[in-house]
């Protein structure tokens, strides 16, 4: 009789260990009974009815979905390689288990499918040039195609895109090509501008010697005028004053007429041909007449 109470109660204990359910802070519970669906529960110690109810956990933590590689088409019908990864949450639950059978498979297929079309729409070169957009497209389709399964895509990324090798070589060879170019402006480039610099410096120094030259010449003009300038005013301040004397002498015209032949004399031991007389001299030049004739009276007057 002990034995079968001791049997009893070990077998109500394993039915009441069935019962219990640990739920972790990061997952949701999710509680059936006889195949319908009863309530949601969140994290903690829960207990269900053996044989009765069933508890679904769901994963509520970002996940990685790696997308296998495959070809696709681009527009211009160059066929690629392109690898991908998906990282997505589960935001409901309840959709996540009843709105989709196995979501993480589905949500792989349909990147597949909408990669092909996303680049499809794109040309070699832009697609090995726009992957952040076509990551950002392909999230934006993702996500407003799971939304009715209760998972949000958080992020799409294109781990690489792998043309044909053949197309690879040509592309080095472009590549190669451009940078040749490149450099062969920049080389000309640069020496163009090292003749315009140096043109531009040979002018400005160009400039400054013209201008040098000229301040010189300004200057050893001022100069001249200046030493003229001195010049006449002190041959004029003489005259001014041998002018002034000779008034304030009172000469006789006897005087002033031996004077002016002195000066006669002085201009003809020059070499001129001509003499220049003032008007003012005719009346000096009849005294000098006259004193000429009475010094050949004079004369006429020992000979005799």
């Amino acid at each position: 009789m002990y034995l079968v109470l001791i049997a009893l109660a070990f077998f109500l204990l394993i039915i009441a260990a069935t019962g219990i359910r640990i739920v972790r802070p990061y997952e949701r519970g999710l509680i059936e009974r006889l195949g319908k669906f009863k309530k949601e529960v969140r994290s903690g110690l829960h207990f269900i009815i053996p044989f009765f109810d069933r508890m679904i956990k769901v994963d509520m933590r970002e996940h990685v979905i790696d997308v296998p590689p495959q070809e696709v088409i681009t527009k211009d019908n160059v066929v690629v390689v392109v690898d991908a990864v998906i990282y997505y949450e589960v935001t409901d639950a309840f959709k996540s288990v009843y709105n989709v059978n196995n979501f993480e498979f589905a949500t792989v297929k349909l990147a597949q499918t909408n990669l092909r079309n996303v680049i499809g729409e794109l040309e070699l070169d832009q697609t090995l040039t726009s992957r952040e957009n076509i990551n950002t497209k392909l999230r934006t389709v993702l996500d407003e195609a799971t939304d009715k399964w209760g998972i949000r895509i958080t992020r799409v990324e294109i781990k690489k895109i792998d043309p044909p090798k053949d197309i690879m070589e040509a592309m080095s060879r472009q590549m190669k090509a451009e940078r040749s170019k490149r450099a062969a402006i920049l080389e000309a480039e640069g020496i163009r501008q090292s003749e315009i610099l140096k043109a531009e410096g040979e002018k400005q120094a160009a400039i400054l010697k013209a201008e040098g030259e000229a301040e010189a010449i300004k200057r050893v003009a001022e100069a001249n005028k200046y030493r003229l300038i001195a010049e006449a005013e002190g041959q004029a301040l003489a005259i001014s004053n041998v002018f002034k004397a000779i008034h304030e002498g009172n000469p006789t015209n006897d005087l002033i007429a031996i004077k002016y032949l002195e000066t006669l004399k002085e201009v003809a031991n020059g070499q001129a041909t001509k003499i220049f007389l003032p008007l003012e001299t005719s009346s000096v030049l009849s005294s000098v007449g006259a004193m000429a004739e009475l010094f050949k009276d004079r004369q006429t007057e020992g000979n005799k």
